[in-house]
């Protein structure tokens, strides 16, 4: 990057969010990286940003709450004073099919998957366009173009996060802010080794390249998206899933 950014990743304290922090740091960008819970393991993240020679600070919020994401962009705001570049990767997933699932379990997904995605855009808008200048990568899932048995509401949110993303890549363009989103595979992160007990083989042969993905084989093509080098590309969809959709 030619000038330090500002980058805010929503649950950037593990997996794909750790990784994403990771490599936008490596860019040159000074990251916020927020996390609901996991204190000890945002200030790992920022330690490690700090210890090969980056910029980043931790912010705690919970994005689940009406009010949460307001104010995480404003205190990031308070201490950086603009933001050029969100990603939006914090996310829930439970098991639950649609005729057991409660109320509940699908508007607590939706609001954290969804809801706050949208908040935390709309509150990053207005120092994006007085810049005239941002980055909005959404991370999405294989989920929302195959489905994903007993996890409907969290197929449902993931396929949300499109058409929301499409139709604020066409509001915001004029003010040189790209909107893309980011569809990962199975990536080996800690949501994955909940799920796998006994289906790793199983998932690796749906896999044209016959493995499990690592965070920062999506981490760094976030990067790429928040960078220069990806100005014309918005409204987009980048698969990293081995070729899943393929089969």
């Amino acid at each position: 990057m030619s000038e330090a950014r500002i980058a805010l990743v929503t649950g950037g304290s593990r997996g794909i969010g750790h990784a994403t922090c990771v490599a936008l740091a490596a860019q040159g960008a000074t990251v916020a990286v927020h996390y609901r819970s996991q204190a000890s393991a945002a200030s790992a993240t920022a330690a490690a940003i700090h210890a090969a020679g980056g910029q980043a600070v931790a912010f705690q919020a919970d994005l689940s709450e009406r009010s949460g994401a307001d104010d995480l962009i404003a205190a990031v705001l308070a201490r950086f004073r603009r933001i050029d570049i969100l990603v939006n990767n914090a996310a829930e997933m439970t098991d639950a099919s649609v005729e057991a699932m409660t109320d509940e379990q699908w508007e607590q997904t939706l609001t954290l998957n969804l809801s706050a995605v949208f908040r935390c855009c709309r509150a990053c808008l207005p120092s994006m366009k007085t810049h005239q200048w941002g980055r909005i990568i959404n991370v999405t899932s294989q989920a929302a173009f195959t489905g994903s048995a007993n996890h409907a509401h969290y197929a449902a949110s993931k396929a949300g996060l499109a058409g929301f993303s499409y139709s604020l890549a066409k509001e915001v363009g004029a003010f040189g802010i790209t909107v893309n989103l980011v569809a990962p595979g199975r990536i080996l992160t800690d949501m994955l080794q909940e799920r796998m007990t006994g289906r790793e083989e199983e998932w690796i042969k749906q896999t044209p390249l016959r493995r499990f993905g690592q965070p920062h084989e999506v981490g760094d093509v976030i990067a790429f998206l928040a960078s220069d080098k990806a100005s014309y590309i918005t409204g987009a969809t980048i698969h990293v899933n081995g070729g899943m959709l393929m089969t």
